[in-house]
């Protein structure tokens, strides 16, 4: 047994939200008790002690939205490389990197996203991956890095007719033998998704090779109205709008993500909502890629689950709540919004979105819940209780601030040191690759 104590205790269970001075018990995968930590350890005097120091000891985060093949992108100049609109970044940027990914190279860009992801707290991830230089097997390399770091992932492969039917149908059958391979997996630590780039790079012929390769127990994973030529796209070649399009694919459902939604309207959000769909919101991409600004207000207030990912721009959930955080108030010119709609999406939102692949309860502090859970470096310069939890974080704390990971029962990191993996050797890998991949960009 392990016990993570001597700090204060943000739980998210609404039945016991904050604890002063508490402790966190953990029995292999599984919360066992949470509670005053003098009473803890006298409850359990032989379990292993970490020391929060005072800190924060809250349940790890939830990242529902990544692209884990961005990851050698960081810092990558492309030559002649000048986009002019949102199109240009897709294929001169993202689709350029995909097109170049060895299978090894898909395998490291999961070993350094899924380091991030640990040194930022982040213990459950749901990618949307891209390769269309090695599709077949790559779904596999990524579940390889994610069972060597130990970080729960639900795995998808992008859809789309952009490099020709080949192409896709290689997609489909990439997801589709993933998807076969992690219905089996016992573990709760994987799970799959049908994924798809976006409607206006995928023709009614691959939808339906998809629909046919899909079995009832997963959804779709698909980006929607991220630019506003997706949005024309579909106006001028269906005749209708992006929502109702996929609505008449069968797509829409309880256990379908939808990323962005920035150009829908209110009738497409009734269709998202009547179909219990799940959106999710990229703040940083979205402002980055000079997109726009989607209604998640909106969204939440019309009670679609919604929550929040990164789109692979970062890997620290704090940093893109802080963007949605100011964003929004920027976007809607009032100071007044996001307070309590974008902890609800990261912190609420993003479980619920998990619990819909993931068997065990994610994203809460409680007795039978997931054993994940984080210690964050913060002493609060005011007065800090369950009341103002969020306006701490949001104002107090970044990912880089957390001392302690632990996922699915496992210590990943103590004391800023990862315990599972040699971070320096695969850091060095990942370097040499990120090279080589520059190096065919550009001689290409």
């Amino acid at each position: 047994m392990l016990i993570l104590g001597n700090g204060r205790v943000i739980t998210r269970d609404a039945k016991e939200p904050f604890l002063e001075n508490g402790a966190v018990v953990l029995d292999g995968n599984t919360i066992q008790q949470v509670g005053p930590l003098e009473e803890m350890k006298k409850a359990y005097p032989e379990a292993e002690f970490i020391d929060a120091r005072g800190g924060l000891i809250m349940p790890a985060f939830i990242n529902v939205h990544e692209h884990i093949y961005s990851s050698f992108a960081r810092g990558l100049s492309i030559n002649g490389y000048n986009p002019k609109g949102f199109l240009d970044i897709l294929d001169g940027m993202w689709w350029t990197v995909d097109r170049n990914l060895t299978l090894h190279d898909t395998y490291l860009s999961a070993m350094a996203t899924y380091i991030e992801c640990i040194k930022n707290g982040v213990t459950t991830v749901f990618d949307h991956h891209a390769s269309f230089g090695s599709v077949k097997g790559s779904l596999f390399e990524i579940e390889k890095a994610a069972k060597e770091t130990g970080v729960r992932s639900c795995l998808c492969y992008e859809i789309s007719d952009r490099d020709g039917k080949e192409k896709a149908k290689e997609a489909v059958m990439e997801n589709a033998e993933f998807i076969r391979y992690a219905l089996k997996d016992e573990t709760d630590m994987i799970a799959a998704m049908m994924g798809m780039h976006a409607q206006f790079t995928i023709s009614d012929e691959t939808m339906e090779l998809a629909a046919a390769n899909k079995p009832d127990e997963v959804g779709y994973h698909i980006h929607v109205a991220e630019g506003i030529e997706d949005l024309h796209h579909c106006l001028k070649t269906y005749g209708k709008r992006i929502v109702d399009r996929l609505m008449d694919c069968k797509i829409l459902g309880e256990k379908t993500l939808l990323g962005h939604c920035i150009y829908i309207n209110p009738h497409e959000m009734d269709l998202i909502k009547e179909t219990d769909t799940m959106v999710v919101h990229n703040p940083e991409s979205n402002m980055g890629n000079a997109c726009g600004c989607p209604p998640t207000m909106e969204l939440v207030h019309r009670g679609i689950l919604t929550g929040l990912g990164t789109d692979g721009y970062t890997h620290d959930m704090m940093e893109s709540f802080k963007a949605a955080n100011v964003l929004h108030k920027h976007h809607l010119c009032d100071p007044n919004t996001a307070w309590t709609e974008v902890p609800q999406m990261l912190f609420e939102g993003n479980a619920k979105i998990a619990g819909r692949y993931f068997k065990k309860e994610l994203g809460v502090l409680k007795k039978g819940a997931a054993a994940d859970v984080i210690i964050v470096n913060y002493d609060p310069l005011t007065p800090m209780h369950a009341g103002n939890i969020n306006g701490h974080l949001v104002f107090g704390i970044t990912g880089h601030d957390v001392t302690t990971t632990v996922a699915n029962g496992k210590v990943l990191m103590k004391d800023r040191k990862l315990t599972e993996i040699d971070e320096a050797k695969v850091m060095a890998d990942c370097r040499q690759a990120a090279t080589g991949l520059a190096k065919r960009i550009n001689n290409r």
